[in-house]
């Protein structure tokens, strides 16, 4: 019968070796597609390795390397905005303490993971409980974004830190230091990482743009530092896209990437808000905001560092009563108010600003 032909093992052998391989082949493009480093992320690709390569903070770097250096580091509470280097300075530690053996010696949790009592009882309790056999060296346990731990997990965290401080050493990082309970803050050397300052940003930018071959156009680096905010990982997300969407990085393809206001739109608005009556400045902003796509709050918030610039507004009550009251258009509409209400708020307040600066005046 047919079914009892012996068949050709050699050939299905190799059949199966060619279907693996290419099926191994795909595997590795689709798991491993930043092989040539070409695709990977810029903020991951250029986060510094050691502590010479953190961009700013010079006082905070050199008194954890000293620290670091004479074996005496404490527990740690790092905070402060977002994107200013303090997951890469205390990854930078880990590495120049542990080397290749960086993976055993550290436990990182971030606020993905989950971050309950349970975590700190057993998860963290079991890492810094095991000693290391073939080091003296204390193990490191990393509490990334340790804001988000519930305040249960941190009362346990308390008495997990004091029954182990002798073989591990802590390390919390977090935005908002207040969300800390005090009896954690006290277990810890605080560090404060500030905003980076805009030449710290300026020079880290250079090096990416010149590593990666970026055409720049004329004001990009100054875009890119004032939408940063201090914050290079935004300042580095918003120069790769801008540099994948447009042939050269200028100041007006990072803002169009970004999608945030140009600052001669905001001029406008500006000049519409203070020599136009009511009916002319509301259509005029809303024609703007219908033509460029623009949210008001985007308005709003890039108003602000315009009233301290403006010499027109006279009186100093006056810059105060427009602040209060963008502050509070801005509070409403991250309640999800409506706009066009809220533009009527924001046009009537300039409005009686110049009734005042007029009745000032006189």
């Amino acid at each position: 019968m047919e079914i009892d032909k012996p068949q050709n093992i050699e050939g299905i052998a190799k059949l199966d070796e060619a279907e693996a391989g290419t099926s191994a082949a795909g595997k590795r493009l689709r798991v491993d597609p930043t092989v040539d480093g070409k695709a990977a992320p810029w903020v991951e690709k250029y986060r510094p390795k050691t502590l010479d390569d953190v961009a700013a903070h010079k006082d905070i770097i050199d008194t954890i390397r000293r620290l670091t250096r004479e074996n005496r580091l404490p527990h740690l509470l790092l905070y402060g905005p977002p994107g200013t280097g303090k997951t890469s300075t205390i990854l930078a530690v880990a590495r120049q303490i542990y080397g290749k053996a960086l993976q055993n010696m550290t436990l990182e949790l971030n606020a993905s993971d989950e971050r309950g009592i349970d975590v700190v009882r057993q998860q963290i309790q079991d890492f810094a409980s095991t000693r290391s056999v073939y080091s003296n060296t204390f193990k490191l346990v990393i509490l990334d974004e340790c804001d988000a731990m519930t305040k249960d997990a941190q009362f346990a965290l308390r008495r997990v830190i004091e029954k182990y401080t002798r073989n591990t050493r802590f390390c919390l990082i977090c935005n908002y230091v207040i969300k800390i309970i005090p009896a954690l803050q006290s277990r810890c050397t605080r560090f404060r990482f500030p905003p980076l300052d805009p030449e710290h940003v300026r020079l880290r930018l250079e090096h990416v743009v010149e590593q990666e071959g970026v055409k720049m156009g004329p004001g990009g680096v100054d875009a890119l530092i004032t939408l940063g905010a201090g914050d290079m990982r935004r300042s580095l997300n918003i120069l790769q896209s801008a540099h994948m969407a447009f042939d050269a990085v200028d100041g007006d393809a990072v803002y169009l990437c970004t999608g945030s206001p140009m600052p001669r739109d905001i001029e406008a608005v500006v000049n519409w808000l203070l020599n136009e009556d009511f009916n002319e400045a509301f259509q005029r902003i809303l024609q703007l905001q219908v033509d460029k796509g623009i949210a008001l709050v985007d308005i709003v918030r890039e108003l602000h560092p315009w009233l301290f610039n403006i010499q027109a507004l006279g009186p100093p009550h006056v810059r105060v009563a427009l602040c209060e009251k963008l502050a509070d258009i801005e509070y409403r509409l991250a309640y999800g108010t409506s706009e066009r209400l809220q533009l009527g708020s924001l046009v009537a307040a300039f409005s009686l600003a110049r009734d005042e600066i007029v009745a000032a005046a006189e």
